[in-house]
C-alpha cells in the first residue's frame, strides 16, 4: 500500500511539472544587421500555441517547464528551431536571410476551395498553415491563379516631369495625408511580390512615417520647415525637403465625435484579412471613445441597413457586440450604404464636433452606384454637408484601390490600408487624433522658384494632387486635410542654374519673346518662396502663411534624420515605379541611407522599412534573373 501511494504521489508530481507553464520572451533580429524583425511567427513545436513578434521584433509566449522547442518562421528568412529550458526565460534569436523563401506567397482558404471547385491539377499538400487561416504555398500556384483571379485595380498616372523655371516658375498642389500605398506595398512585398508601378504613390509612402518637425507656436494650426541638400541618385542635382506639422491637440481636449461605421459585409469580405480583421480594428477604436462620443453602425451588402443607432461611447460592450455579430454575404451596394451613412451622420450632427463616416471595405462595389465616376459625384455632393469621410481598405485579390482613393480624396477625409492588426492599432490608437480629428482643411501649397538658383524643378509624387496655379487663391477649390499631430512631407528635385541635365529637352529659342530680366528680389539670395493656404474646420475663408527659403546648403550626410529617411523612401519609390528619373538609384544606397536615418524608432516602423527594402532587393534580383 505504501509503495502504491508513493508511485501515485510521484505520478501526480511529475504530471504537475510536465503541465506547468511559464512565459518565455525575447527579440528576433536579422543576423546580417541586427535589426528587429516584426511579424515573425513564433510557435511551440507540436502544439497549436503561436504568436507574432511586434513592431520591435519582441515576442512573449507560454511554454512548458520541461524542454520545449520554439519555431521561428518568416517569409524571406530561414526557419529556425530553438530548444528552450527552464534555466532562463529570455531567448533572443537571429534569423538568416533566405531568397528561396521569397518564392512563397499567401493563398487564402477561399483560393484553395476555388481550385478544388474548378478541379485544377495543382497540389497544395505542401502548403503550410499561416496565422488567420491562410496558407503559404509555392509561387507558381499564385502565378497561375493570378490570371483568373486577381482583379485588383489601380488608377494609372504619369509621373511629374521637370519644369523650367524661366518658363513656369510657379507650382501648386494639394497636400496629402493618405498612407494606403505604403501598407499595401508592404503587404505585397511580404507576400513575395513586387507591386505594380501604379500601386506606388510615393507621397503616401513618405507620409506613412512620423517626422520630428517642430510644433506650430503661433496662432496658425499648421507650420512648415525646409531643408536643401544633394540628390543622392542624380549627381549635381538638389533636393528640397518641405515638412508640414499640424498642431497636436490632447485627446481630452478634442471635440465630441459623431461617428458612423459604414461596413461592407458583402460576400467578398469573408476572408480572414477582411471582415474578421475589420472587427478587431474597430474594437480598438471603440476602446478610445469617450462618453461624449457617439457611434452608429451601418452595413451594406445587397442592400444597406442600420444595425446600431447612434450610441454613446460609454456603452462599449453594446457597440462591440454589434460588431461581433456581423457576417459576410451577398453582392455589394456600396453607393446605397454611403447615402444611408451620411443621412444618419446628419441626423446626429454635432455642431462644432467631429462628424465623420468611416467606410471599411475592399472597394469591390458591383451593384447600384458603383463606377469610379458615379462614386466621385456622389461624394462631392455629400462633402458640403460638413460630414468628413475616412476610408479603410482591407484584403487582396479583388481590392479596388482606385475607387477607395477617389472616395477619400473627394470626401474631405483620409485613406489607409489595413493589412494587419498592428496597422489597425497605428490608425486607431497610436495616431487616434490625426486619423479622426481635422485641425486644418483645404491645405494647399504654392512655390515660386528663383531662376537665379533654380534652372528646373520636379515635384516627386503628388501626381493626383496637382492644382492649377489659379486654384491656390480660389477658396472653392477642394484640397487636403490635416488632422491633430499630422505631418506632411513633400520633396522637390531641383536642377541648379548652370547645371546641364539629360532631363531637359533641347528646345529652340522663342522667335517673338525674350527672357525677362530678374527683379531686384530675384537678384537676392532667395532660392524660392513658399505659400501655404488653409481653412479652419468650420470656416470657408482661407488663411495665408508665407515663407522665404534662402541660399543655404547642407551636405547630404549632415542633413536631419527626417531628410535622409524621406529621401530613401523617395528613392525606393523611384525604383518600384521604374521611374524615368531614377538616375543611379540602387538598393545598397537606399538601405544604407535608411539605416543612418533610423533615429528614435519607438514603434519600429523604420526598422520594418529596412527589412522591406532587403526583401524587395531580393525579389528584384529574382525578377532580373527571370527576365534574362
Amino acid at each position: 500500500m505504501g509503495i502504491k501511494l508513493l508511485l501515485l504521489t510521484l505520478a501526480l508530481y511529475l504530471g504537475f511539472i510536465f503541465t506547468q507553464e511559464r512565459i518565455t520572451t525575447g527579440t528576433v533580429t536579422a543576423s546580417d544587421d541586427n535589426f528587429p524583425l516584426p511579424g515573425v511567427t513564433v510557435s511551440v513545436k507540436g502544439t497549436s500555441t503561436n504568436t507574432l513578434t511586434d513592431a520591435n521584433g519582441k515576442y512573449s509566449i507560454k511554454v512548458s517547464t520541461v524542454h520545449s522547442t520554439l519555431v521561428f518562421s518568416f517569409v524571406g528568412f530561414t526557419t529556425k528551431e530553438v530548444k528552450v529550458t527552464d534555466k532562463k526565460s529570455v531567448w533572443n534569436v537571429k534569423l538568416k536571410s533566405d531568397a528561396a523563401n521569397l518564392e512563397e506567397v499567401v493563398v487564402t482558404e477561399r483560393d484553395q476551395q476555388m481550385y478544388e471547385r474548378e478541379d485544377k491539377s495543382i497540389s497544395l499538400s505542401k502548403a503550410k498553415v499561416m496565422p488567420g487561416g491562410g496558407l503559404y504555398a509555392p509561387a507558381p500556384i499564385m502565378n497561375s491563379m493570378a490570371a483568373d483571379y486577381n482583379t485588383e485595380e489601380y488608377s494609372t498616372f504619369e509621373e511629374n516631369v521637370f519644369h523650367e523655371t524661366k518658363k513656369d516658375a510657379l507650382t501648386t498642389f494639394s497636400i496629402d495625408v493618405d498612407r494606403a500605398a505604403y501598407s499595401n506595398m508592404r503587404r505585397m512585398i511580404n507576400n513575395g511580390q513586387i507591386p505594380p508601378k501604379d500601386a506606388i504613390r510615393i507621397e503616401e509612402m513618405i507620409n506613412y512615417f512620423d517626422y520630428a518637425y517642430a510644433q506650430p507656436t503661433g496662432k496658425d494650426p499648421v507650420s512648415f520647415q525646409t531643408e536643401i541638400s544633394d540628390s543622392p541618385w542624380n549627381k549635381g542635382l538638389k533636393l528640397l525637403h518641405i515638412g508640414l506639422q499640424a498642431r497636436k491637440i490632447p485627446v481630452d481636449n478634442l471635440p465630441a465625435s459623431n461617428l458612423v461605421f459604414l461596413i461592407d459585409v458583402s460576400g467578398s469580405m469573408g476572408d480572414y484579412n477582411k471582415l474578421p480583421l475589420l472587427k478587431q480594428g474597430f474594437k480598438l477604436l471603440v476602446d478610445q471613445l469617450r462618453p461624449k462620443d457617439h457611434v452608429a453602425i451601418v452595413v451594406y451588402a445587397g442592400a444597406a441597413g442600420m444595425v446600431l443607432p447612434s450610441t454613446s461611447g460609454n456603452e462599449k460592450t453594446k457597440i462591440k457586440e454589434a460588431l461581433e455579430n456581423l457576417q459576410a454575404g451577398g453582392p455589394t451596394a456600396g453607393g446605397e450604404g454611403i447615402k444611408l451613412a451620411y443621412k444618419i451622420a446628419l441626423d446626429n450632427f454635432i455642431k462644432g464636433g467631429n462628424n465623420r463616416v468611416i467606410l471599411a471595405t475592399d472597394g469591390d462595389f458591383n451593384i447600384g452606384t458603383s463606377s469610379e465616376a458615379d462614386l466621385k459625384t456622389l461624394i462631392e455632393n455629400k462633402r458640403e454637408s460638413g460630414v468628413y469621410l475616412s476610408v479603410l481598405g482591407f484584403g487582396m485579390g479583388n481590392y479596388k484601390d482606385n475607387k477607395m482613393e477617389t472616395l477619400a480624396d473627394k470626401g474631405n477625409g483620409n485613406y489607409a490600408y489595413i493589412d494587419d492588426l498592428q496597422e489597425a492599432q497605428k490608425e486607431f490608437v497610436t495616431e487616434f487624433g490625426g486619423t479622426l480629428f481635422t485641425v486644418a482643411k483645404d491645405v494647399k501649397l504654392q512655390l515660386e522658384f528663383n531662376p537665379k538658383y533654380v534652372k528646373a524643378y520636379r515635384l516627386i509624387g503628388y501626381e493626383n494632387r496637382r492644382l492649377n496655379n489659379e486654384d491656390f487663391n480660389d477658396d472653392k477649390k477642394d484640397a487636403g486635410e490635416m488632422g491633430s499631430g499630422h505631418t506632411v512631407t513633400a520633396i522637390y528635385e531641383i536642377i541648379p542654374t548652370g547645371v546641364e541635365s539629360q532631363y531637359l529637352a533641347n528646345v529652340d529659342p522663342l522667335k517673338y519673346q525674350e527672357n525677362k530680366n530678374l527683379t531686384s528680389v530675384g537678384n537676392s539670395n532667395e532660392v524660392l518662396t513658399i505659400k501655404l493656404r488653409y481653412k479652419l474646420p468650420d470656416e470657408n475663408t482661407s488663411k495665408l502663411i508665407e515663407q522665404v527659403v534662402l541660399d543655404k546648403h547642407t551636405a547630404f550626410d549632415k542633413t536631419s534624420d527626417d531628410f535622409r529617411l524621406a529621401a530613401s523612401i523617395a528613392e525606393f519609390g523611384l525604383l518600384l515605379r521604374q521611374s524615368n528619373f531614377k538616375g543611379n538609384a540602387n538598393y545598397e544606397h537606399i538601405i544604407a541611407t535608411a539605416k543612418s536615418a533610423k533615429g528614435n524608432d519607438e514603434e519600429g516602423y523604420r526598422a520594418e522599412f529596412i527589412k522591406l527594402l532587403k526583401m524587395a532587393q531580393l525579389l528584384s534580383g529574382k525578377e532580373l534573373t527571370r527576365d534574362n
